[in-house]
Formats: C-alpha cells, structure tokens, sequence
C-alpha cells in the first residue's frame, strides 16, 4: 500500500550520477548531437525512491526536468474533500512535466512512487539549454506534448462513458504508449493493486476487466505484469465499449 508522504524528495535528497546502463534508457539522448550529448549526460542525476515519496509535490517550483527509469510512478491531485484523483500512471521511459518545466512554474499535480523506482532528473537550466539548441530535443519535446493532448482527449472520452471496463481498456494503452513510455515494451511490470489504484476502482473490478481483456485476446495476465497482445484493438476498445460490452454479454450468456 502507498504510504503517506515521508516529506523526502527522490532526486534532492538521494541523487547521483546516472551509471552507463541507466543512460542507455533514456530515449530522446538518441535525438541530441555528440556535444549536446556529453553535456547533457554530465547534468544529469538519478535518484532511488520508495513506495509513497513524492517526486514533486503540488506547489513546489520546478528544479529538474523528470523521468522513469525503472519502477511506476502516478501523477494525481487533491481534491477539496481531501481525496486524491489520479491522472496517469509513469512506467519506465517516460518522461513528464516539460510544460511546467518550460514555464518555470509551480507543480500542479503531485508525483508519486507506487513501487522502488529509479529516477532521473535534468536540472531545469540544462533543459531550457536543449531547447535554445538542440532541434533534436525540441522534436522529442513536441512530439511529448502532441502524444499527451491525444491521451487526454481519449481519457475525457472515456470518463463520459462511465464504463468501468473501458476505464481499465484506456489506462492500459495509455500505459503501454510507445511514444510516451518506450521502456514498457510489451510487458508492463504492473500489480493489478497497483492498476487499480490508478484506475480508481477497486481491485475486484480491474480483475474482472482484465480477464474480459484477455478473453478478447488483447492482453495476457502473467505473473507480476501484463503483456499486450494487440495495442490496436486495445487502443480501439478504449472509445468503443460495445467492443467490451458484448464479449462480456457472450460470455455471460455460455455460462
């Protein structure tokens, strides 16, 4: 279960140099010249942060420019009746924040560890850098903000329906974004507590979507995560709930 914030941040409090393998997982260094490159590496720092530490906190000002290297984070808020809403889980290769970053203003949202994760921070000076210099990392940032407008879009789509089985379908393709989150690949180290904490429904019910899921053949449940087995028809479930609806019904009606 996550805990109550310990009042520790990850990347201030426990940062070092990024080591060569942690480097290697970093997806849009790729986009940078030689020089931009070995500058950018030298700036960067990572962090090691445990179930329930706060990465960035609701206003706090913004210090580094942050990413996943391993582990899940959720980005979410508080609500007036001092509940939580979460807007989006953070597996590994992805990085978040480049809008407040670019603005220099302060943390809308909170960032959570929900299990050991490692992460790596640009501090924000070296990030505005890249962006008066290198076309590359503009490319790589645009291309961020474009993929997360799409996402929200779907996600407001979804909430509309108020389908519990379409919410877990759009949580999924959300988490299994290649552009977002290229080191998820085709398995996502995910608990389906950890699912349903981000979802917002109780365990019980992602349990039942996922097995729904999986009878379609759009994903298999293995132990400690879930492999994707068709992003497109995931992806495709998560604005069409009749898709879900009457696989579950034809289900229902063998039994």
């Amino acid at each position: 279960m996550v805990h109550a914030d310990r009042g520790r941040n990850a990347i201030r409090d426990r940062a070092r140099a990024a080591r060569p393998d942690e480097l290697r997982n970093i997806p849009w260094l790729d986009a940078l010249s030689a020089f931009e490159r070995r500058r950018t590496e030298a700036a960067l720092v990572v962090g090691e942060a445990d179930p329930g530490d706060l990465v960035c906190r609701i206003g706090g000002s913004p210090t580094y420019w942050f990413g996943v290297v391993e582990g899940l984070l959720k980005m979410s808020n508080d609500n007036a009746d001092g509940t939580s809403m979460t807007y989006s889980g953070l597996p590994p290769g992805g990085w978040f924040g480049e809008g407040t970053a670019m603005k220099r203003e302060p943390y809308r949202y909170n960032i959570q560890a929900l299990r050991r994760s490692v992460v790596a921070g640009l501090p924000i000076d070296d990030f505005h850098w890249l962006l008066d210099h290198s076309i590359g990392f503009n490319r790589f940032v645009m291309n961020q903000l474009n993929e997360r407008l799409g996402q929200f879009i779907a996600a407001r789509e979804a909430d509309r329906q108020n389908n519990p089985d379409v919410r877990v379908a759009r949580n999924l393709a959300a988490l299994f974004n290649p552009v977002l989150f290229p080191g998820v690949g085709e398995l996502l180290r995910i608990t389906q507590q950890e699912l349903a904490y981000l979802i917002g429904l109780s365990r019980q019910r992602v349990n039942e979507a996922l097995r729904t899921l999986e009878a379609q053949g759009m994903i298999q449940v293995e132990y400690g995560g879930l492999r994707v087995l068709d992003l497109a028809a995931l992806r495709s479930s998560a604005i069409a709930p009749n898709s879900i609806s009457s696989s579950s019904s034809s289900q229902d009606s063998k039994q």
